[in-house]
């Protein structure tokens, strides 16, 4: 027996001796996570993968303090750092025998991510943590609603009223919480588009490219400048992050003669990032001179010298023609009226560090617009008008009670810009210092009849800003700014910003966070040119040189509230908005009573600009999401408005009378978005109403007011195989007859269908 257990003892000693004499101590790899201020990041998701063909990744997740440990045996390891809204990084380790090795990390969070909010301060930070209340756009949600053009996508959002002269191609204006259309400023990609003082048409532009849309309530001149009077919406466009090329090709067609296609390319080469696309968009419309053609271009790119030393350029270009058909509803059909649009923007950044603290950015900015209205031939005329024109022999004109005046106007507009800003960032402070300047030229031609009226100018701009933030509390965000703006026209205006966010609850389950916000802001906006300046030589109807800016202030106060462990979202806002020094024409007959005198010669009457009307809007916006099952979700949002018109004493429609709300702005309006994923398919449904709102025919009928509607959409896609999905869209499917505004029939009902194919695109 003695012998036995030490032969057995023998063999187990030799059976184990090479695992102890080979056998290599494993290497330990630890770190601490912070975030761009250097504070540390929990919840992160670490995974470190050896390579081979059967690697199995190592994986643990940050600490409360950012720390984090892996036991690794020797070799060689791709360490991945993971965590929604931070942009993911990738780090090639070697580990050695018993090796101890520390890596620390630095994560920035994604521009790109539905849950960073870029627009609201000059640094980026947390969607919920923002004191000013926004909502974000994914690429997911374009998809899933089928939606092409930008304005269908924000017509469901709260605070947002929308409303078109047409069915394709005619202007498209954006109202944010009450204000008017040019009260507006938009970005894309950080280069501001809108006209000198005017508002964006909405008419063509798309969501080609474009990865995420950003809008926030409330006026942002302390961070913007001029035209930032009620809100900002900013257009981020898509960024290649994949080392195997991803192309997308698309292709659709559908009922008005309808066709759509494009293709986009993006991808990582090493330290350079790429994202190119090009599309069109073609239909007949619902009626004669109804068409509209719409191309667009778009690139992104982006050279990485270092992970904080960046460079990064974006261009946009969109041209369009559209037929211009009129108010078809109450006079005939304008057969030869179009307007082409051509925009261009481009945006360069470079974005860089110096210590640990210190974050700079210098950018540079150019945007143009050229319209070109034109209606060469007269369609119908009125006999019994003795100023308008008779039909010439020939003619295929109609007997009217309107006339159609022949006319070319064309606009010609260019914002150059320069901007320069540095931050100090620190886990609970950070401060942003910086320096705008803008040069503006603007040309304008009018011609009726023969008579040729022509505008040339250019004005210049500059401003220093600053923007502070501060946590005194791990759950309280404070933050503020200011901003000098000297305009060339108005002179020198300061306009301040504040706010505060708190976490009031951080908790699971059932009752889950609660997070206060209340936010105020004052906002400026430039004049027109044509009313600050001649349009012609016509002494009798000049521009104000003396023009004040329209100013606006802003504040909100607002919850939002998670249950049933965040499978519920609700928000609540309460807004209210004041706008002053808004500019009006002033209009008066010879010898009649003017505000300022006249020159002599002037027997026709004479007219100019004037800062004289007030009005505000105060209301409530509320927003639901439910996440009942992980295949379905819900979302709803409701939007009450109280706009009213205190001052204008020189309307010249009744529409615009002091008493009435303001114009195409409903009292009521909300949205209901079911969407449906299961396997390959989705399937989305989304219903918009409004109320009856303000509005006028401007044809002398007496029409004020416009009946609400409500109409639905119906999208659904089917991943047919790899790469390859189908899908189709229902616009207005109830066909609803209605009206975005008085004589322009919205359009009817509208099937389009098409498939997508994508490929490559590995990481």
């Amino acid at each position: 027996m003695k012998t036995f257990c030490v032969r057995l003892f023998g063999l187990l000693f030799l059976s184990i001796l090479p695992a102890v004499l080979y056998a290599s101590p494993q290497g330990q790899l630890s770190g601490v996570v912070t975030d761009s201020t250097g504070g540390s990041v929990a919840g992160v998701h670490v995974s470190a993968v050896p390579e081979g063909a059967a690697a199995v990744a190592v994986t643990a997740v940050s600490g409360a303090q950012g720390q984090y440990s892996l036991a690794l045996a020797p070799g060689n390891y791709h360490v991945r750092f993971e965590k929604e809204a931070f942009a993911t990084r990738e780090i090639a380790v070697q580990l050695g025998a018993g090796e101890a090795r520390t890596l620390d990390l630095r994560l920035e969070l994604e521009r790109l991510s539905s849950r960073v909010l870029v627009t609201a301060q000059t640094e980026p930070l947390e969607a919920a943590a923002s004191p000013a209340p926004s909502s974000i756009y994914s690429r997911k949600e374009m998809d899933q609603r089928g939606a092409i053009a930008l304005a269908d996508l924000l017509q469901d959002t709260p605070g947002v009223s929308i409303w078109r002269t047409g069915a394709e191609g005619g202007m498209a204006a954006v109202s944010l919480n009450g204000g008017n259309s040019n009260f507006v400023k938009v970005l894309v990609d950080g280069t501001p588009v809108n006209d000198p003082g005017g508002a964006v048409d909405f008419s063509n532009v798309t969501l080609d490219n474009v990865d995420k849309v950003e809008v926030v309530r409330g006026a942002e001149s302390a961070l913007y400048g001029t035209d930032a009077v009620s809100g900002v919406i900013q257009i981020i466009s898509h960024r290649g992050t994949t080392r195997t090329p991803a192309v997308n090709m698309f292709t659709e067609g559908g009922g008005f003669a309808t066709a759509r296609g494009g293709a986009q390319l993006s991808g990582l080469l090493g330290k350079f990032d790429y994202s190119g696309a090009a599309s069109y968009f073609n239909t007949d419309g619902q009626g004669p001179n109804d068409g509209l053609l719409n191309r667009t271009v778009s690139g992104n790119f982006g050279w990485s010298f270092s992970q904080n030393n960046q460079l990064r350029l974006t261009l946009r270009n969109t041209d369009s023609d559209a037929g211009i058909p009129g108010q078809t509803l109450f006079e005939p059909a304008n057969l030869d009226q179009h307007s082409a649009m051509h925009s261009f923007s481009a945006g360069q950044r470079w974005n860089f560090t110096s210590g640990a603290h210190w974050r700079h950015e210098l950018s540079a900015s150019e945007s143009y617009s050229r319209e070109l209205n034109d209606n060469p031939g007269q369609d119908f005329y009125n006999p019994l008008d003795p100023y308008c024109p008779l039909p010439s022999p020939g003619s295929t004109a109609v007997s009217s009670s309107y006339c159609d005046y022949t006319f070319t106007d064309r606009s010609e507009f260019n914002r150059t810009g320069f901007r320069a800003q540095s931050s100090y960032v620190a886990p609970k402070f950070g401060a942003t210092a910086g320096y705008q300047y803008e040069v503006e030229n603007g040309y304008m031609l009018a011609s009726y009849s023969g008579f040729v009226q022509e505008l040339s100018h250019r004005r210049a701009s500059q401003g220093g800003f600053l923007d502070l933030r501060w946590t005194p509390l791990s759950r309280l965000l404070l933050s503020g700014g200011v901003r000098a703006e000297a305009n060339g026209v108005f002179g020198t205006r300061v306009v301040p910003r504040f706010g505060a966010s708190y976490a009031l609850r951080a908790s699971q389950g059932f009752w889950g966070d609660t997070r206060a916000r209340v936010f105020y802001g004052q906002g400026i906006k430039e004049p027109r040119m044509d009313q600050s300046y001649t349009l012609g030589a016509d002494p009798c109807y000049p521009g104000n040189p003396d023009l004040r800016p329209e100013r606006s202030r802003t504040w909100s106060a607002g919850i939002e509230q998670k249950l049933a462990s965040d499978k519920v979202r609700i928000s609540a806002e309460y807004f209210q908005n004041r706008f002053y020094d808004m500019v009006s024409f002033t209009y008066c007959a010879f010898g009649g009573q003017c505000p300022v005198a006249p020159p002599a010669g002037c027997v026709w009457g004479f007219g100019t600009f004037f800062n004289t009307d007030l009005s505000r809007a105060r209301g409530t916006n509320i927003a639901v999401e439910v996440k009942p099952l992980h295949w379905l979700s819900l979302a709803g949002n409701y939007s009450y408005d109280d706009s009213l018109v205190l001052s204008s004493p020189n309307a010249w429609d009744p529409a615009m009378l002091p008493g009435n709300r303001l114009l195409r702005r409903p009292s009521h309006s909300g949205s209901l978005i079911a969407n449906a994923s299961f396997r390959a398919v989705n399937v989305n449904l989304s219903g918009y109403f409004t109320g009856e709102r303000t509005d006028s025919d401007f044809l002398y009928l007496g029409m004020t007011s416009n009946p609400g509607y409500a109409r639905f959409d119906f999208a659904t896609s089917y991943a047919a195989a790899k790469g390859v999905t189908f899908h189709a869209r229902i616009a207005n499917l109830f066909d609803k007859q209605y009206q975005d505004a008085l004589g322009y029939p919205a359009l009817g009902r509208e099937f389009r269908m098409g498939a997508n194919y994508r490929f490559g695109g590995k990481k």
